[in-house]
């Protein structure tokens, strides 16, 4: 029988993850990131937010400026909204802070 225990010794032995929240701002003039306030990290993107073409920009994106695969981003909830959470394996949330260029 499996529980809660058996679930975190699988997440902690695939190695490291980052959680981060998002605040996805699209159809913007370019892709980027912006600020991060309030624990929540604010991501340009040009993609209408339409037949889910924001979320897999923001995975696209994501996977691009931190150097992991696409299959390493998650979008966790929000994915029909703008504000979701985005979860990371292979990397801390300092790396993902650092290699994004913002102060966590």
């Amino acid at each position: 029988m499996s529980g809660p225990r058996d679930s975190r010794r699988a997440r902690e032995a695939a190695g490291p993850s980052a959680t981060v929240t998002v605040r996805v701002q699209p159809r913007s003039s370019r892709d980027g990131v912006g600020e991060l306030s309030g624990g929540v990290l604010r991501i340009r993107l040009t993609a209408p937010p339409v037949e889910n073409r924001a979320n897999e920009a923001l995975v696209r994106f994501l996977a691009r400026a931190l150097g992991v695969p696409r299959a390493c981003v998650e979008i966790v909830t929000g994915d029909r909204g703008r504000n979701k959470i985005v979860r990371v394996r292979g990397i801390t949330r300092e790396e993902l802070y650092g290699r994004l260029g913002v102060k966590g």
